[in-house]
């Protein structure tokens, strides 16, 4: 992707893949899953992941898969409405620059 990602697009980003999975997901497909939107990098998404918890946007919990202890993530009442904040903001600003560029044709 050409464009810049900001942090209220990882943020976006992060919160939607997230939220699809209603017990939560951990570390390394939160990163694949972005990874099939942006090229960005594991040491990109974990400071996200950290902000969210600050914010009260995620929760974790550990569980053991395979031996080891796993992280998991998950959206809080918290994150489900910044998620939906950030949804309608989206909407209107594709719907500002989609009018743009089509105006430009």
């Amino acid at each position: 992707m050409i464009f810049n990602t900001g942090a209220a697009l990882l943020d976006t980003i992060v919160l939607s893949v997230v939220s699809k999975e209603i017990d939560g997901t951990y570390g390394y497909k939160i990163t694949q899953d972005v990874r099939n939107a942006l090229d960005v990098s594991e040491s990109t998404l974990y400071p996200v992941l950290r902000r969210l918890l600050k914010d009260n946007c995620l929760e974790t919990y550990d569980q053991e898969y395979q031996g080891r202890n796993r992280r998991y993530y998950k959206i809080t009442p918290q994150g489900q409405a910044q998620l939906q904040m950030y949804r309608q903001e989206w909407t209107i600003y594709v719907q500002k620059i989609n009018r743009i560029i089509e105006e430009g044709k």
